[in-house]
């Protein structure tokens, strides 16, 4: 007997992929370009937590992976894990198995690429880290989605997640009814009628100059312009509806994956700023989501409780920790590298010699013992300078503060 779908949506959403595998990113003979910081479980949960995860081997979930790009990037990024890839169109999931051969991911970590739905994986958890990005919102119910990868996650544990947002997507919905008005579908009779309507409507037409000078590029490939304007499903949010999303699934939100965009700094400076800091935290983002509204889309993390954070304020704690280096760096070994977010970043001499001391110890050496010659506080100070810049990850080492 044939299951029912797991979601009312799933078999139009799993057609309309298999005839747009998405995303339309190109096959590459080696590893992926650069990192994403995001799927690098231990960038990610020093990020949000401010240490590494407890050691051991990782168990990976990547809740809708389309075409492998963020399979491709978590086997890379996370060597040795076990890795469970999910999809529900089986055209896409061939192009996901063929990225992870070329690129070598299937050698980097235990990877299986299956196609199920992320609502139907009971039995499967419980996993240290799950990625989900650009999924829920084409479900026809979100919620549901977002309960069952609650379900998989281990407490503590992070939950990675990408949805549209309503402010940055006003011209898109606007076309998006457009071509629905007209019936020209969701299949390759669309993506032809929806390009011409580009090229067709007035040059100074304001969804055209959207277009054209902010998706024209990203839309390129023909399978990414048919996931912005012909999907048959999709969800989007404001900050509000986005914390009621969160919290009908008992989950704590962890931080944005995306901090400086929701930064009032980045929009508004001397009296105003002073007057937006003072506001409470998610105050200060709906302020930011008023003031500009290009932000197209929500990236964050949540975990299930219970998250435990490590502020490293004690100088006792902070040398007694363990760390290593953030992977995700580019320049390596060097004082001249681009950061996480590939923005360039100037180590100091001093930072280096830190870190070259702790690739050269044994990996159960506290930073305290590291063989600098230093003291103490002339360590704890270079450790946090390194630790706010994101390079120097760590992990509470055996002699915690009173």
């Amino acid at each position: 007997m044939t299951q029912a779908p797991a979601d009312a949506a799933t078999p139009v959403v799993s057609a309309f992929y298999d005839r747009f595998p998405y995303p339309g990113d190109p096959l590459q003979d080696g590893p992926p370009p650069g990192y994403n910081w995001r799927w690098c479980v231990d960038a990610a949960t020093a990020a949000c937590t401010g240490a590494l995860p407890p050691s051991g081997s990782l168990r990976i979930l990547d809740a809708g992976c389309g075409t492998g790009v963020s399979t491709d990037y978590l086997a890379h990024l996370n060597p040795g894990a076990e890795i469970l890839a999910v999809d529900i169109s089986p055209g896409t999931l061939e192009v996901a198995r063929e990225r992870l051969r070329r690129s070598g991911g299937l050698e980097q970590a235990s990877v299986r690429i299956e196609n199920r739905s992320l609502l139907e994986l009971q039995g499967e958890g419980p996993f240290d880290y799950i990625n989900s990005v650009g999924v829920l919102h084409h479900l026809r119910e979100p919620e549901a989605g977002l309960r069952a990868l609650a379900d998989l996650l281990k407490p503590g544990a992070l939950l990675h997640l990408f949805l549209y947002a309503d402010g940055g997507r006003w011209e898109i919905h606007r076309t998006q009814r457009a071509l629905t008005a007209m019936g020209v579908g969701t299949g390759e009779e669309g993506l032809r009628l929806g390009r011409a309507l580009f090229a067709e409507l007035p040059e100074h037409n304001r969804l055209r100059r959207h277009h054209e000078q902010r998706w024209a590029i990203d839309c390129a490939a023909d399978a990414n312009f048919a996931d912005m304007y012909l999907h048959p499903q999709e969800t989007s949010y404001n900050l509000e509806r986005l914390m009621a999303f969160v919290a009908s699934a008992e989950l704590e939100f962890a931080g944005f994956s995306n901090p400086q965009v929701w930064d009032p700094a980045r929009l508004l400076q001397g009296e105003l700023l002073e007057r937006a800091r003072a506001l409470p935290p998610l105050q200060q983002w709906q302020l930011v989501e008023d003031l500009d509204p290009d932000i197209s889309h929500f990236e964050f993390f949540l975990a299930k409780p219970p998250l435990q954070r490590v502020s490293w304020d004690d100088d006792r704690d902070l040398l007694a920790a363990r760390g290593q280096r953030n992977r995700c760096l580019w320049g390596w070994p060097g004082t001249a590298l681009l950061d996480s977010d590939m923005a360039p970043l100037d180590l100091s001499p001093r930072g280096l010699e830190l870190l070259q001391a702790l690739e050269q110890a044994p990996a159960d050496c506290g930073l305290g013992a590291l063989p600098l010659g230093w003291s103490e506080p002339e360590i704890a100070a270079v450790a946090r300078e390194l630790l706010q810049q994101r390079v120097l990850l760590l992990r509470p080492g055996q002699q915690p503060s009173a």
